[in-house]
Parts: structure tokens; sequence; C-alpha cells
């Protein structure tokens, strides 16, 4: 099975991420009803903007950025007056969201590390918020990956994961290319995420106060641009039989024909100021 390395070193994301989304790695926000996807740049930081206000954090709290990529989350956080410790698995990413907190002069305010969110090298109650913008999905094993965003949570911090959900099991043709997808693009958590997924295993380590804010109409503009730009490219790698190498034009065009099964979701909770996780 192909790791998350394998995926974000994959030349076809490198390229896409670059050219389509300026090397962000998440979806951008617009209102419903919009059918003009432009510009983009202008989608992405909305979507940073929720995220901020949904954490609902105070000037110069600390904030945990899980999966930071090439650190424009972070640097958004850093401008709204939070202070960040960002991490990511990859040491390239690493190395990217350095160079733009450096060229940002940010480095009073954001951190920048290896580390992996299932085994956090922090302290417990070090943090005010952690979230994760598109990431959790790679998990392994999100459950651990939330027990350990609880620890490292001071008591009462708020913890925000925009991911996806799906209820593909009664449309066993997008199911079998969901599959397909989270294989390729190594998201084992997503096929996890069924349903309420998220907010009950939050709830099952120990959050309370859980919110589901569903995004879904608010992206379609963004995932039908990716639809119209992948499906012909699409048709010539179905016929030659070349999916495994370009998981991201899959993507494209079988979530946007599937669409009615995924939600994309803002989730918040809250870890109690007192209550400790439970061990299950």
């Amino acid at each position: 099975m192909p790791t998350v390395s394998d995926y974000y070193h994959r030349l076809e994301s490198r390229i896409g991420y670059r050219i389509v989304l300026g090397g962000t790695r998440h979806f951008g926000y617009y209102k419903e009803g919009t059918l003009w996807p432009f510009p983009i740049h202008d989608a992405l930081q909305r979507m940073e903007e929720r995220l901020y206000l949904t954490l609902g954090l105070k000037d110069s709290s600390l904030v945990l950025d899980a999966g930071t990529g090439n650190g424009d989350v972070a640097i958004f956080m850093a401008k709204k007056g939070l202070k960040v410790k960002a991490i990511d698995l990859l040491d390239m990413h690493v190395g990217w969201a350095r160079n733009n907190v450096r060229r940002m002069h940010l480095g009073d305010r954001i951190e920048v590390s290896t580390g992996n969110y299932e085994k956090l090298n922090f302290d417990d109650d070090t943090f005010d918020g952690v979230y994760t913008m598109e990431t959790l999905v790679h998990a392994g094993e999100p459950r651990q990956a939330m027990k350990e965003f609880y620890r490292v949570l001071k008591p009462g911090g708020v913890v925000t994961h925009v991911e996806y959900e799906h209820d593909m099991d009664s449309d066993p043709v997008g199911r079998k290319a969901l599959r397909r997808i989270n294989m390729y693009a190594h998201m084992p958590a997503f096929e996890q995420f069924s349903v309420d997924t998220i907010g009950k295993m939050l709830q099952g380590v120990g959050f309370q106060d859980v919110e589901v804010q569903d995004l879904s109409n608010n992206v379609a503009p963004m995932m039908r641009f990716f639809f119209l730009l992948a499906y012909i490219p699409y048709l010539i790698i179905k016929l030659f039989g070349l999916e495994s190498y370009f998981v991201n034009v899959m993507a494209g065009v079988e979530l946007w024909r599937h669409g009615d099964h995924v939600r994309f979701l803002m989730v918040k909770a809250r870890k109690p100021l007192r209550k400790r996780p439970n061990s299950g």
C-alpha cells in the first residue's frame, strides 16, 4: 500500500498542488450557490478564516497545526495573532514550511518541526487549540491521534478538524472508487470516516460540546472545477489503466460524480476542564 510520503512525493501531487493551489493543500470556501471558483487564493483564505473563527481562541493563544504542509494555514493563524507550533510527518513539507515562515518574517510566532500526530512530542496540557486541515484523513489510527490531541490540550482547550466523511456504503460503485482513491492517496482514516464518525470518535476519547458544520455546498465550486479540469485526462488514464499514478485526477472526477455521498465538515470539540480521556 502506498504511504503518505509516496503520495505527496508523487510528481502529479507536487505539480498539481503547486499549479492549481499555489502549494496549499486544502479546499476553498465559497458562498452557497457560487459557480465561478476564481480567484482561488481568496477562497483558500476564506476557509482559513472560517477555521480561525471556529477555533475562537484569544490573541497569543498557542495552537498546534497538525499536518502543516507548506505552512500556509499556520501563517494565516500567526497573522491573526496566534502562536503556532506546526508539525508535519514529511521532511519535504517541514522544509517548505520553514522557508515560507522565514519569508513572511514570522519566526517569532511559528515553530515548525517534524512530527507524527499519533505520537506527539509535547507535554500534557500544552495547547489552547489544535486543528487539522484535511490531514487527519491520512492517519492510520485517527482515534489514537485524537487521544494525543486530547492529551496535549489544556483543560477547556478546543480541537477543530476540517475533514471528510462519506456514506458510500449505499453507493457500491462509488464505494469501490473511494476505496481505490483512499489506497493510492493513503487516506486510511477517510476509509473509516462514515457519517458521524468524527464526532463520535471525539466523544469517545473524552471530548465534549461537539459541533459539526457541513460545508459541502461551500466547497462545491472548487470540486466542480477539479472535475472539469480532470475529466479529459481521466478518460485517457482509465483507457491505459494508469489510475495508480494519477490519483488526484481520479479523485477530482469520482468525488464529484459521487458527491452526494461525501460530506465536507468542520468539526469542533472541547476538552473538559477536569475529566480525563476514556482508556478504551
